[in-house]
């Protein structure tokens, strides 16, 4: 059975060596020690979510804490190719289920953006509260998902800024961009992943790209690429393509 995973604060890795005493606290630790009740001897892995970790023993199960004793350094290797999904706001919650999807598979960084098309809008307040949910559950899928290095989710962009990042990522050996149509001709799983770079997935809304913002972004490098015969909603779609990309990589080999 895979261990248990939990998130330290950024930092208390730094330096580490195997037999160090880490103390788990806050949520983390108050999760830990009295909703999964782990006692003396069991145990777990801690990870600053930025790629390190250790494989740790518990100690002394505390009241609303743990102490815990490094046994041994993990990390993650550097991941290359690095996938970035550009998601556009689906309606409702469903925003919240492509972020856990696409954590899960193990997409890098998600780009909320707001297209012509999306019925959803962030907007001041609700904008902000709307990308702290979405980063909130990146760090809960991540955690399910026993990843070491959680995305990172941006945040609002616009279409000029989605833009520039194809145009940033399709000149040579930058990796690559593409936006997924269902109009498209190329199979998504027909295309060569590049070993280094970002990969940039465009996701439009459930209505669909306007004819302005295809344009746009195959102008700017992008390729248009359909995933398959059936058409997915924007909220699946995200971590569908990122499934294909990386199981052309060394990544998943």
């Amino acid at each position: 059975m895979t261990l248990p995973l939990f998130l330290l604060d950024a930092g208390v890795l730094a330096g580490v060596a195997p037999g160090a005493d880490v103390v788990l606290d806050g949520p983390e630790g108050r999760h830990a020690a009295l909703v999964r009740r782990l006692a003396a001897g069991e145990q777990l892995v801690l990870t600053d979510g930025a790629g390190r970790g250790a494989v740790a023993t518990v100690v002394e199960p505390r009241k609303e804490s743990l102490l815990c004793r490094v046994e041994r350094l993990v990390a993650d290797p550097e991941p290359q190719p690095r996938v970035v999904v550009v998601q556009a706001l689906p309606k409702g919650d469903r925003g919240e289920l492509a972020v856990e999807l696409m954590t899960e598979v193990g997409v890098d960084v998600v780009v909320p953006w707001g297209a012509a098309r999306c019925v959803t809008r962030w907007r001041d307040a609700r904008g902000e509260k709307a990308l702290a949910r979405w980063r909130a559950t990146a760090r809960e899928a991540g955690k399910q998902a026993r990843r070491l290095t959680l995305p990172e989710v941006r945040p609002l962009a616009s279409t000029a800024e989605v833009v520039a990042l194809v145009e940033s990522v399709s000149r040579p050996g930058a990796g690559g961009a593409l936006v997924l149509h269902e109009t498209a001709s190329v199979p998504l799983g027909t295309l060569d992943v590049p070993e280094r770079g970002d990969v940039v997935v465009v996701v439009g809304p459930e209505g669909g790209l306007d004819d302005g913002e295809r344009a746009a972004l195959v102008a700017a490098g992008a390729g248009a690429v359909r995933l398959g015969p059936s058409v997915l909603r924007t909220s699946s779609a995200g971590m569908a393509a990122a499934a294909v990309l990386l199981s052309r990589t060394r990544r998943w080999a």
